[in-house]
């Protein structure tokens, strides 16, 4: 009996022993297991960071162009410039919107508006060429711009990274997936509410956009500038209505920022630009007006 405990009790420490090696076993296996997560998810949010925007790339229009009648060379010369200060101001607006809005953000709040600024220019140039000879046609087909293979990638990275989040809002048009993932169903339902307010959306309608009037500030037009000027006052006019048309094509799409950034943002800098060459028009053979910037932000009407 006394030599058969310490077999008893030695078996026990054997058992208690291998108990405690394979627990201790499980941990580093656990532990591994969540180091080894820990650093995927750091691997990939560095990859995320590191990832640029990407650029837009858009079809080349001068390349399409027929002969260029001389009496509108120097018009078709300035759109075709604008046209790449447009491009120029979108990559930049990517650059400073990283990380905003959902996944159709970029296709919403700056492509979407950069096709519009390009048909509105290439038919100017058509038109141009028009007064004088054939007017081309088709010019339209060369509006829409893409974002480059890095800019999507990343843009694809981040909607995965927002549905492991928890996210879920692959049927919403451009939510803010953040802040839907940080709110939970209750947030979901406050920015349905933002939305539906901020894009004007009542029992009456969606509501109008308006804008200062230009006309009324400008000083004596001088007679050579005075075609080229009324072009860019229709065209004021026709950006307002492009602008109020796609404020009721996208109702309840977006965020509680979706109309200021994929609307009237976009709508003041078409107006920057086209009041810009009123200016330069007039200032050609009189005194150039200055501060009519200042009538380029429009509002929404509720």
């Amino acid at each position: 009996m006394s030599r058969a405990l310490p077999k008893y009790n030695k078996r026990r420490v054997v058992i208690v022993g291998g108990a405690a090696a394979l627990a201790l076993t499980g941990a580093v296996v656990v532990n591994s297991a969540l180091a080894g997560e820990s650093k995927n998810s750091t691997t990939n949010a560095n990859t995320l960071a590191a990832s640029g925007p990407g650029t837009i790339t858009c079809p080349d229009v001068a390349s399409q162009l027929p002969d260029i009648p001389a009496s509108a060379q120097a018009e078709v010369d300035r759109n075709l410039t604008l046209l790449q200060t447009q491009i120029d101001e979108a990559n930049q607006r990517l650059i400073d919107t990283v990380g905003q809005g959902g996944p159709n953000f970029v296709q919403n709040a700056i492509l979407g508006p950069l096709e519009d600024k390009r048909i509105a220019t290439v038919n100017r140039i058509a038109t141009a060429i028009g007064r004088t000879a054939e007017k081309p046609q088709g010019l339209e087909a060369l509006a829409p711009c893409t974002l480059n293979a890095d800019g999507a990638a990343a843009g694809d990275d981040a909607a995965a990274g927002d549905d492991a989040a928890g996210a879920g809002d692959e049927a919403e048009a451009t939510p803010s997936a953040t802040e839907t993932a940080a709110e939970g169903a209750g947030g979901a339902a406050e920015d349905t509410g933002d939305a539906a307010e901020d894009n004007g959306a009542d029992a009456s309608g969606v509501g109008t956009i308006t804008c200062p009037d230009v006309a009324s500030q400008l000083p004596e037009i001088p007679a050579r500038a005075q075609a080229e000027v009324d072009r860019n006052l229709a065209l004021l006019q026709t950006q307002i209505d492009e602008a109020n048309t796609r404020l009721q094509n996208t109702v309840g799409q977006g965020g509680p920022n979706f109309v200021n950034n994929a609307i009237l943002g976009p709508l003041k800098d078409k107006r920057v630009s086209t009041i810009d060459r009123i200016a330069i028009s007039i200032g050609r053979a009189g005194t150039k007006p200055q501060g009519l910037e200042a009538l380029a932000a429009c509002t929404l009407n509720q």
